[in-house]
């Protein structure tokens, strides 16, 4: 497969990129108040001089009409300096469910907001004690009369706190279905990832309206859970193409023995190590964006294959650069703790990859 992004696509990264180094960044929390917390001023650019919210929400849905890989270029653009804000749980996860759904009065009542960045939009989906499935849940619907009441717990859902939309999966006698809470009770814990957001959501007799087709959950999960892999992928190239280039320079300058310590061949064979598995890691990352954002049939294994290998990809380049710094790389006030904790955490979010490998459909007779 033969890919390429055109001039428009890179202009909109371009752009992106500079808006987002005029804020500085990585942003590392202050050592005595380390809640996560994100710049709204950046979320109002991205918004409005941008249009980054609304590129993948039609256009008779208060969106730009263009494709969820124009979407994934920002996202990967946010990950490079480890941004912190609701736009993956919102503007990717949230909005994509929607779309999903095939709920036309609730696209045309809530993607406007998401789409504008006046409403944030979270997706309840993961269960406790068995995340991210997309045949059952944990969490139970009861018709009562002539309305729908739910009751469970929601766990690491993004950015729970800040959403004024709350989509949650729960079990209905006709199966998984995707429902509008209303004023569910949230919390968020502060997680390992102090650049990301991840919240409880508690449903006791909660009202809640149906979205979609009662029972049309897990077709819907599905599609989300092939762009969230794509996504999280996306963001940990972003990632790791910086911290490395970082980590690079750094090694030319510190000195050991009076030379650089880059210019050390065992050093110089663990940054091509790492240039390898960021390199190898984009291509299946931007193979999964393409795949996800166009329909292909095989979105399904392009999203499990990047989700699993760019999550060992940046995991490699976290601890080395957590190495090749020596004492900075555990001190509070430099990046390189930000990124061991964000590596560590996204191996888990949405499936470890053990488990985006575990339902690739590989044919022996092909790959052996």
């Amino acid at each position: 497969m033969r890919f390429a992004f055109s001039e428009e696509q890179e202009e909109l990264r371009s752009t992106v990129r500079r808006l987002l180094d005029r804020h500085g960044g990585p942003h590392i929390p202050p050592h005595d108040r380390p809640a996560p917390g994100w710049d709204r001023a950046v979320w109002e650019q991205l918004a409005g001089q941008v249009g980054a919210h609304g590129l993948a929400i039609p256009e008779h849905c208060g969106g730009h009409g263009f494709s969820l890989l124009e979407t994934l270029i920002v996202v990967e653009e946010l990950g490079r300096l480890l941004v912190p804000g609701p736009f993956l749980g919102s503007v990717v996860l949230a909005a994509e469910a929607l779309l999903a759904s095939g709920d036309e009065d609730a696209c045309a009542r809530l993607l406007p907001g998401i789409a504008s960045g006046e409403r944030i939009a979270c997706l309840a989906w993961a269960d406790p004690e068995s995340p991210w499935r997309v045949d059952v849940s944990a969490t139970k619907a009861r018709r009562d009369g002539d309305r729908w009441l739910l009751d469970g717990r929601k766990a690491y859902v993004l950015d729970a706190a800040d959403a004024d939309v709350v989509l949650v999966v729960a079990d209905a006698d006709e199966g998984p279905t995707l429902f509008e809470a209303s004023e569910p009770a949230v919390s968020a814990p502060v997680g390992m990832d102090l650049t990301r957001s991840l919240g409880e959501v508690r449903l006791d007799a909660t009202p809640a309206i149906p979205v979609g087709r009662v029972g049309g959950a897990p077709e819907v999960l599905r599609r989300v859970r092939d762009v969230a892999a794509a996504a999280v992928a996306a963001e940990q190239i972003g990632a790791a193409e910086r911290w490395l280039w970082q980590i690079v320079e750094y090694c030319k300058l510190r000195h050991q023995f009076g030379r650089p310590i880059g210019s050390f061949q065992a050093l110089k064979h663990r940054l091509a190590d790492c240039y390898v598995a960021v390199e190898s890691a984009r291509s299946l990352s931007y193979a999964a964006s393409w795949a996800v954002a166009t329909g292909d049939a095989n979105a399904p294994t392009w999203a499990a294959m990047a989700k699993s290998h760019c999550c060992e990809a940046y995991s490699q380049v976290a601890a080395e650069g957590v190495q090749l710094h020596g004492g900075i790389g555990i001190t509070w006030e430099h990046e390189a703790h930000l990124h061991l904790k964000r590596a560590h955490a996204a191996h888990h979010l949405f499936g470890s990859p053990s488990r985006h490998r575990a339902r690739l459909p590989l044919d022996d007779a092909e790959f052996g």
